[in-house]
């Protein structure tokens, strides 16, 4: 059960470019403790983000990207310490229907941005804000893909650069992410056996996936995207 839960989560995300830890967290803690799912649900996105990354680098926005990494940075360590007297379940439905609200919005509006970036200075300097909050977020509850979504939703990229963008952010914070799972021991032997047997079939998932996103017409890749941010969001109630 948990190969297929990883096989699944990883073909999504590497078809859209976000998802996976959204899927497995909630169905890999059914099956195992939550101090095995959060590593091995890491160890997972970091493998699926730089086989995507490797191989799609070249068209990376890297004037947005290093400003995600930057200001997630300053928001993980509010998100530690600030947020953990808000319950969590709380917080999640709370963005579970911010995300569904703005999915029904681009579905029902598929020409007309909640936001202008062209007004914002093309979205470059909003991506502090995003990425902070997307830190802040992370650190706390492990949702920082689902903010860091929304964000690319509304640059308007192409598939290929909404993906390798997204990718580019969660290898980088993915990084620090392991570094300080692998300081308080949370990389036991379970989460390194779960996750070496398991590789083959992720590294399978995000083949099948690759070929699947080169299937979608780019015309509607954006309401792939919305349907996908959708799902997360009901996800978000679990």
């Amino acid at each position: 059960l948990i190969f297929a839960i990883l096989f699944v989560s990883s073909f999504i995300h590497s078809t859209l470019g976000f998802g996976q830890a959204v899927i497995a967290m909630p169905l890999l803690a059914m099956v195992v403790e939550l101090k095995t799912a959060t590593p091995l649900v890491t160890f997972v996105l970091m493998t699926i983000a730089a086989v995507i990354l490797l191989r799609n680098w070249r068209v990376v926005d890297l004037n947005v990207a290093w400003r995600l990494v930057l200001s997630s940075c300053f928001g993980i360590p509010v998100g530690l310490f600030s947020l953990k007297d808000v319950p969590e379940d709380l917080m999640k439905v709370f963005l579970g229907i911010v995300v569904i609200l703005f999915s029904l919005y681009n579905l029902a509006n598929r020409h007309l941005k909640i936001i202008d970036l062209r007004r914002v200075g093309g979205g470059s300097m909003l991506a502090y804000l995003f990425g902070f909050v997307a830190g802040v977020l992370g650190a706390a509850y492990n949702t920082s893909g689902v903010v860091i979504t929304i964000y690319a939703t509304l640059r308007d990229w192409d598939p290929d650069r909404f993906r390798s963008t997204l990718q580019s952010y969660f290898v980088f914070t993915g990084l620090l992410i392991l570094a300080s799972h692998g300081l308080v021991g949370l990389w036991t032997p379970d989460v390194l056996k779960f996750y070496l047997t398991s590789l083959p079939l992720i590294l399978v998932g995000v083949c099948l996936g690759s070929r699947l996103n080169r299937l979608i017409p780019q015309g509607q890749f954006d309401g792939y995207i919305n349907v996908g941010l959708l799902l997360m969001g009901f996800l978000l109630f679990r």
